[in-house]
């Protein structure tokens, strides 16, 4: 799994990708993270009638939200729609500041939250670790514990990465790559550009 990981973020790395090359792997990527999210979900036993005779399998234990933080996440739900057919999906907006590299607020629009869910935040892309900081504390307002939390995504800086867990240490990230760090105008190196531009076009 790791070598098709690796294969997939190179072509998505290469600024001679074209968008819709860019778009399909990131889909292709998508499904081999939620794969592993899967991994970290709690499970049930649950029995069932073949055609032939009965037999018992596993389903989710837990009821599931998807999280996509506007605007990249987006581009990693319809895969996990794919595999948690049954989510609800809350959907968060931040936007940061390009001068002081903070996070700001712009939208949410959250289902119904209790302790019981287990929430999968989506985001492509975390640099500094400041939207992923505020989705955390939003959740934690919404009573819900870390260990119910899995964060996805593709690419991150090891800035990010210690941002977040400094404050929530006991979440489950899952990620492609950590690359090196963070240059003075906080993008990630060697990273893979700006990820929204090259998914929708805004470049």
């Amino acid at each position: 799994m790791n070598n098709i990981k690796q294969i997939l973020i190179t072509t998505l790395r290469d600024k001679k990708t074209s968008r819709a090359l860019f778009r399909q792997t990131t889909h292709k990527l998508a499904h081999v993270l939620a794969h592993e999210a899967a991994e970290h979900i709690k499970t049930k036993t649950t029995n069932i009638q073949t055609p032939i005779d009965s037999a018992s399998g596993l389903e989710f234990g837990t009821p599931i939200v998807l999280v996509p933080i506007l605007r990249s996440g987006i581009a990693l739900l319809p895969p996990f729609l794919k595999y948690f057919q049954s989510a609800s999906v809350g959907v968060v907006g931040l936007k940061r500041d390009e001068e002081t590299a903070q996070a700001h607020w712009y939208y949410e629009n959250l289902p119904p939250l209790t302790e019981k869910e287990q929430i999968i935040i989506l985001d492509p892309m975390i640099a500094t670790g400041g939207t992923g900081v505020e989705t955390l504390r939003k959740l934690k307002e919404h009573g819900i514990a870390q260990k119910k939390i899995i964060f996805v995504s593709i690419v991150c800086a090891p800035e990010g990465i210690e941002a977040i867990k400094s404050e929530f240490p006991d979440i489950t990230t899952i990620t492609v790559a950590i690359d090196k760090h963070l240059n003075a105008q906080k993008f990630i190196i060697p990273g893979l550009g700006d990820f929204g531009d090259r998914y929708f076009g805004t470049e």
